[in-house]
């Protein structure tokens, strides 16, 4: 029998199945990761008004499955709106089965009702499963470096 698998928003409920889930998907892209104070500004980020993450959760039955999360942006020489997905991941043994497709819809019909004009998003050289799946969307590849820079609050 096969379970049944609802996409939805994510709320503050569901953070303590969500929480796993990045931790998960850092480890599938080779990242280290640390919940420590994350739930925290989790809830932070899909309560602020407006909020700053927006982030749809794939359930079968009871048990979190997979996630997408982006934030609305602007891009300067598109002169226009974009949503940028910042992560879309399925769990192991339930990859291939069409979930990361409904997550894509779920984040793709919210970028047209926020009148995005596209929506962006990067996924490591060597996944090259998730560079298929993306190209089946009809997406096209940008090679881009990205950088990160640490920032150090007082």
């Amino acid at each position: 029998m096969q379970a049944s698998v609802h996409i939805r928003r994510i709320a503050a409920a569901d953070l303590e199945q969500w929480l796993p889930l990045c931790a998960e998907h850092a480890a599938y892209e080779r990242l280290t990761y640390s919940p420590d104070g994350g739930m925290e500004e989790l809830v932070r980020a899909l309560t602020a008004e407006p909020p700053l993450l927006f982030a749809w959760i794939a359930m079968a039955n009871e048990s979190a499955i997979g996630y997408a999360s982006a934030t609305v942006d602007f891009s300067t020489l598109d002169h226009a709106t974009y949503l940028h997905m910042d992560c879309l991941f399925v769990r192991d043994g339930w990859r291939g089965r069409g979930i990361g497709q409904q997550l894509w819809s779920a984040v793709h019909a919210f970028a047209r009702a926020r009148g995005c004009r596209t929506v962006q998003w990067q996924t490591p050289e060597w996944n090259v499963d998730a560079a298929r799946f993306y190209l089946r969307l009809g997406a096209t590849e940008m090679i881009k470096r990205r950088y990160v820079l640490p920032i150090e609050t007082a």
